[in-house]
């Protein structure tokens, strides 16, 4: 699979809205088994995610969602919940085998709260990437209630949302006009 950065990033768009072509467990499959391999700190791979299409699934999500996301979520034939484990540490025996790094976070809970955070978010990004070079459109977002979302998507475990992320075959109709984005000389500094 050749991919170009126009696929990945030039050309791609946050969608709006989408057609309803489905998205298969084989295609999802094959997205956790490309943004798996993206990297993270210790190797921690904090996120944890759900891949929300069911009807009754998506209604709970309805439930928890900004009205601004209401018809996006509606029209998505898959929406993720990108989680964060804050139990991530009890993992790293098994992914960082050659360190005591679950020694690094136990009984410190602020240091997981940022860990997972930051390497859910990064997992997120990958997520984006991967569904981006698998053909599929995304809609990643803020605008929910994470309380809710988490009591009812992640209750009874230590996982908290992070984000949430429609995917599909984006309604090129539904694009906004490109927003502008900052030049180098605003957002870096050679040093």
């Amino acid at each position: 699979m050749t991919l170009t950065t126009a696929q990945l990033f030039t050309d791609a768009r946050t969608q709006n809205g989408y057609l309803p072509t489905p998205v298969s467990d084989d295609t999802l499959r094959q997205l956790y088994d490309l943004l798996k391999f993206g990297p993270t700190a210790a190797n921690s791979c904090p996120a944890r995610f759900q891949f929300v299409r069911s009807a009754e699934a998506k209604a709970r999500l309805l439930g928890c969602v900004s009205a601004g996301n209401a018809a996006k979520v509606t029209q998505a034939p898959v929406t993720v919940i990108v989680g964060m484990d804050l139990e991530f540490h009890e993992k790293l025996p098994q992914l960082f085998p050659h360190a005591d790094a679950r020694a690094w976070f136990a009984g410190k809970p602020a240091a997981i709260q940022e860990s997972a955070f930051r390497n859910s978010s990064l997992q997120g990004g990958y997520l984006i990437l991967a569904a981006r070079a698998l053909g599929l459109d995304c809609g990643p977002m803020s605008g929910f209630d994470a309380a809710k979302l988490d009591a009812a998507f992640w209750a009874g475990t230590a996982v908290k949302t992070n984000f949430i992320c429609t995917l599909g075959q984006g309604d090129a109709s539904k694009l906004f006009p490109r927003n502008p984005r900052l030049a180098f000389e605003e957002a870096c500094q050679l040093v």
